[in-house]
């Protein structure tokens, strides 16, 4: 037999070898908004839409364009989930918390499901190539600031760009961490293989995510809204006997821009006219998977 190399963080479970998932009220489709809230100092290179500025101190081209996200993009995103009766579930930088406090009040107003998402997204703070001590510094600071200001525990956590090395899981357990969101490898929430058995991967996508559809693939912002729905009549479809979780992974300088946020509510608003879904939060699966599938 030869030697298998697949991950060892979690094992393979087929779909076709699962019990059917359920969901509250025998919903068919838990879409789940993630936001991803970011912090990038102005005098670091970032996340670029025109990289040929992107090493230039100051670099107004794209800083700009990031912090429309955080200055008018993510109100506009705010007032469709509102209208839709939907929560996110926020992916933060913990810097954002000292630099925006603006937008925790809102969202903490809203109640919305905060996951740890790094310190901030300069690459100096990947959690990649770094020792064990390193990356205890990273994720105790990170979830310290958060627990501090939101007033709870943080239960879900993403890597900045999903980042990762192989002490993650097991240190995001020993933090009190219930699931991890980089692995984007299943519709359904699963164990990994951690010392306490206590760890849950909850999905997440890096097919409806907007700097993945926009900035690698060069979709239209037309068919990026397509996407969405598409994706939503497949897993509704299946739903009705076995359950889908649908993330959507936002930025809120991509597709908080007018001309893409035209189809992403196009795309939300087609969603809320079904029944039997069920608009939550990262936070809210996870309970629901511990207490009924654990």
């Amino acid at each position: 037999m030869a030697n298998l190399t697949q991950s060892r963080h979690y094992d393979y479970v087929p779909l076709i070898d699962r019990e059917p998932f359920r969901l509250p009220d025998g919903a068919r489709v838990a879409v789940m908004p993630y936001l991803n809230i970011e912090h990038f100092p102005a005098d670091i290179p970032g996340t670029a839409l025109v990289p040929g500025t992107q090493q230039f101190n100051p670099d107004p081209l794209n800083y700009g364009w990031r912090d429309y996200g955080n200055r008018v993009g993510l109100w506009r995103m705010t007032d469709l989930l509102d209208e839709c009766n939907a929560r996110a579930t926020v992916c933060l930088n913990s810097e954002i918390i000292r630099e925006y406090p603006r937008i925790l009040e809102e969202g903490m107003a809203r109640n919305w499901a905060w996951i740890g998402h790094g310190v901030n997204n300069a690459p100096a703070n990947f959690i990649s190539n770094i020792d064990e001590d390193r990356e205890r510094e990273i994720l105790s600071a990170v979830l310290t600031a958060m627990e501090e200001t939101i007033g709870r525990p943080t239960k879900g956590w993403l890597s900045p760009f999903l980042t990762h090395t192989d002490n993650t899981p097991r240190l995001l357990e020993e933090f009190g961490v219930e699931y991890l969101c980089d692995y984007t490898a299943d519709d359904h929430p699963f164990r990994f293989n951690t010392p306490k058995n206590n760890l849950i991967a909850v999905p997440y996508t890096v097919e409806l995510n907007d700097i993945p559809a926009f900035g690698n693939v060069g979709v239209s912002s037309e068919a990026f809204g397509d996407m969405i729905i598409d994706q939503f009549d497949v897993l509704y479809e299946e739903g009705a006997t076995n359950a889908r979780c649908m993330p959507i992974c936002l930025h809120t300088f991509w597709v908080g821009q007018p001309n893409k946020f035209k189809h992403l509510a196009r795309a939300f608003r087609y969603m809320a006219k079904h029944e039997g879904v069920w608009f939550t939060t990262g936070d809210d699966v996870n309970d629901w998977y511990r207490a009924n599938f654990m």
